[in-house]
């Protein structure tokens, strides 16, 4: 049986259809096995994949555009899509049903600062006629340390991918409030990277044709029952908030599609990096994107 080595840049539920795919039969009947790797503080997972310490990793189509923009040559390639909206909530302290991004002007706001998550966030407040610059923003890297900080007690909002805000829900802390995914619309948001030549190997084939079938079925399997078969990826996590969060990225079309990444929304994933000043040109399709191998 063949071993991958996977890396994921995030660990979130967010992540699922990669997940599940681990977690789930889905690769063992391709006769694979795979090592799930988080990417460490300051590393970079498609650099990883790059270097040829990783076979496959989740990124996204803009880790390409800053070597891109530098005129450095490209060692990976992007060959599917996972999420095409972006994965993150609004949580505040108070239930407000009546929630408006103008609510956040001159607030505590706890957010993931810097590369896509902010990029995604600051566009999203555009397009709600908000500027981020706006509030009062808290830095943190996100994950486990923005738990730890608003459960001390920092700040009004606090932005993250599910299922930590609905385990924040569940534990009494919070309420979720809005979905930067809904304001945004569809984008190439997340995506997996392998090496180019890789893409020519058996290997591919096999673990594509797994990885599309853990795609769609996380799409349109019970929330809970998909909760319960990644359920020893978050062990802080309750099943009730994973599945929760499962099944807002399902109604919202997170998973939905085909597993090819598609043209129109990475150019609207150019338009969300334009926008912030985070590239200097639109980098072609064809220069990032492959298509994923026949199976």
């Amino acid at each position: 049986m063949k071993n991958l080595d996977i890396m994921v840049s995030r660990h979130s539920a967010f992540y699922s259809p990669l997940i599940a795919c681990i977690a789930g039969d889905f690769l063992k009947s391709e006769d694979i096995e795979a090592t799930y790797n988080i990417v460490k503080d300051g590393g970079n997972s498609a650099v990883e994949v790059g270097e040829g310490n990783m076979d496959v990793a989740q990124a996204a189509v803009s880790a390409s555009w800053g070597p891109l923009d530098k005129g450095e040559n490209l060692f990976f390639t992007h060959f599917a899509q996972i999420n095409r909206f972006d994965g993150f909530f609004i949580l505040g302290r108070d239930n407000d049903t009546n929630f408006s991004w103008d609510k956040l002007f001159r607030s505590k706001f706890l957010y993931v600062h810097g590369g896509q998550p902010e990029a995604m966030l600051r566009y999203a407040a555009y397009k709600e006629n908000f500027d981020l610059d706006n509030v009062d923003n808290i830095i943190s890297s996100g994950g486990d340390q923005m738990m730890k900080q608003w459960k001390n007690g920092e700040g009004e909002y606090f932005h993250e991918q599910g299922a930590f805000p609905q385990q924040l829900e569940y534990e009494g802390k919070g309420f979720v409030l809005t979905s930067v995914g809904k304001s945004i619309g569809p984008v190439a948001f997340s995506s997996l990277v392998c090496r180019n030549d890789w893409l020519k190997t058996d290997e591919s084939i096999a673990f594509t044709k797994a990885y599309s079938a853990s795609r769609k079925w996380v799409n349109t399997a019970n929330p809970e029952e998909v909760a319960y078969v990644e359920k020893d990826f978050f062990p802080d996590m309750n099943l009730e908030s994973i599945s929760l969060a499962i099944d807002f990225y399902q109604k919202l079309g997170t998973w939905s599609g085909e597993i090819a990444i598609e043209k129109d929304l990475y150019e609207t994933a150019l338009d969300v990096f334009e926008f912030s000043n985070l590239i200097t040109k639109r980098h072609s399709y064809d220069e990032v994107v492959s298509q994923p191998p026949n199976f």
